[in-house]
């Protein structure tokens, strides 16, 4: 019933920005954290960055200064700002929540969500 929605992936040359999105949808009571993660082909699915809802971040060593995680509690949507892409930046990337959904009882556990991955390709 909780779904996430990403957006904004695409080809971009290297040197340049893109800007992810990713709504979370459905019967929700609270998110805990959102975040994003990246699995390049070969490689293990890495964590990029996350933030939870009073504003908290981390990040991967590879992309501090470079991207910048933000969210809109209110749309209940994280944004991903990715700057100075390379070609190690090309990947799957995927949006994950952690959130208690509205289950129709009073017990508030959260689960974990995943989008259906959104593709990153860097050119040089």
């Amino acid at each position: 019933q909780v779904q996430l929605v990403e957006s904004g992936g695409g080809l971009v040359q290297a040197g340049g920005s893109l800007r992810l999105s990713c709504a979370a949808s459905g019967s929700i009571f609270s998110i805990n954290v959102m975040g994003w993660y990246r699995q390049a082909p070969g490689k293990q699915r890495e964590l990029v960055a996350v933030i939870t809802s009073s504003g908290l971040t981390n990040y991967a060593d590879s992309v501090k200064g470079r991207f910048t995680i933000s969210g809109d509690n209110d749309k209940n949507t994280v944004y991903l700002q990715m700057n100075s892409l390379t070609s190690e930046d090309t990947a799957v990337y995927y949006c994950n929540a952690h959130l208690v959904p509205k289950t129709g009882t009073y017990v508030r556990a959260a689960y974990d969500y995943w989008g259906q991955g959104t593709q990153v390709t860097v050119s040089s």
